[in-house]
């Protein structure tokens, strides 16, 4: 997914660098600058960037200032650029995505577009979940909205089912889906003998477990085909080890 973005700072140097390097980063684009917040606010109403690059420090209004006044339905993800560490908190507190110090590194900067991608993302994937309608699920398969609609997830391909606040993630061989039900509606639509809950965050297929490692003081993981391991709630551990055959484990 391309990102448009804005840079923002009073000081020309820092956004000559800032373009520069941003001239290297695949997928990206450079809509805009600002030279100041208030700019930078009419430039984010006019272009709606995916991104913003902004400085704390700037005349006018400052960076965290504006960040304040944005819309959180609406805004851009946001990182900061400071020569200042000590705004971290009020940064991360107006929920950016990054604070990244001057000079600017490349490699840190490659990251925190990486990041701000990947909420740009997850953010579109719940803003779809939430306004498609709500089909029924069948004891077989799971309907997941999609862009183009709907798309019937199969149960029998699902690995694991891992919750995410209100949404679920359906995790199969080739990719995973989000989902918006709650952990324990979805608990009494599955059919246990083909998802067992290990954890209250939780399902794992038991067809897909390869092997069970011990963590001590009684806890268990599940080790799927593809590597992943599950941690098992404590509660839970009796109950899945009777349902993989396994009795108790000795030391486990």
């Amino acid at each position: 997914m391309e990102l448009k973005v804005l840079l923002v700072d009073d000081e020309p140097a820092a956004l000559e660098r800032l373009s520069a390097l941003f001239a290297q980063i695949p997928d990206t684009r450079l809509v805009g600058v600002a030279r100041n917040g208030r700019e930078a606010g009419q430039a984010i109403a006019e272009l709606a960037p995916d991104l913003v690059m902004l400085d704390i420090q700037m005349p006018e209004l400052s960076g965290l200032a504006l960040a304040s006044e944005l819309a959180t339905e609406t805004r851009p993800e946001i990182v900061f650029v400071t020569a200042f560490e000590v705004y971290a908190a009020d940064a991360f507190a107006v929920e950016a995505a990054d604070y990244l110090l001057k000079p600017v590194r490349f490699d840190r900067l490659r990251q925190a577009v990486e990041r701000a991608r990947r909420r740009r993302t997850l953010r579109k994937a719940f803003e779809l979940a939430e306004a498609a309608p709500v089909r029924e699920n069948d004891l077989d398969g799971i309907w997941v909205a999609t862009r183009q609609g709907h798309v019937r997830v199969a149960v029998a391909e699902i690995d694991w089912i891992e919750a995410a606040k209100d949404y679920v993630l359906l995790h199969t061989a080739t990719r995973s889906h989000i989902h918006r039900i709650t952990m324990s509606a979805l608990e009494q639509a599955l059919d246990p003998a083909k998802m067992i809950r290990v954890h209250r965050s939780a399902f794992v297929s038991p067809d897909r477990v390869e092997a069970v490692n011990r963590l001590g003081k009684g806890l268990i993981a599940l080790v799927l085909r593809d590597g992943v391991a599950v941690p098992v709630g404590p509660t839970y551990v009796k109950a899945v080890q009777a349902r993989l055959g396994l009795g108790c484990l000795e030391g486990a």
